[in-house]
């Protein structure tokens, strides 16, 4: 009888972490994503071309990004930007999947 209650006791722990952890990493991804809008929204206001020139290098970093993770070119020989890019567009992807479902803005 003591084993159910441990097994039980242990799952009910392990579904309560998974939760709390899906939780934080929501609300954390809602924060990043009002943040981003909000900092586009006031730099679009100051200034249109800078805002747009930023967006599109962001988003040929991301391009960028996903063609190295998706594509690689050779084993191996990737340098920093490669990395970088390549980290920028998981973040990215993960940011969209677990933002998308906030209502916050």
């Amino acid at each position: 009888m003591l084993r159910v209650i441990r097994r039980a006791g242990s799952c009910l722990k392990e579904f309560l972490g998974e939760f709390v952890g899906e939780v934080v990493l929501t609300v954390a991804a809602c924060l990043v994503v009002a943040g981003l809008a909000l900092a586009f929204v006031r730099g679009w206001q100051r200034g249109p071309l800078v805002t747009g020139g930023v967006g599109g290098a962001l988003l040929l970093l991301l391009v960028y990004g996903g063609w190295e993770l998706l594509c690689p070119s050779r084993p191996g020989r990737r340098g920093p930007l490669a990395g970088a890019a390549t980290a920028a567009f998981v973040l990215a992807v993960l940011l969209l999947v677990h933002g998308w479902p906030c209502d916050c803005l």
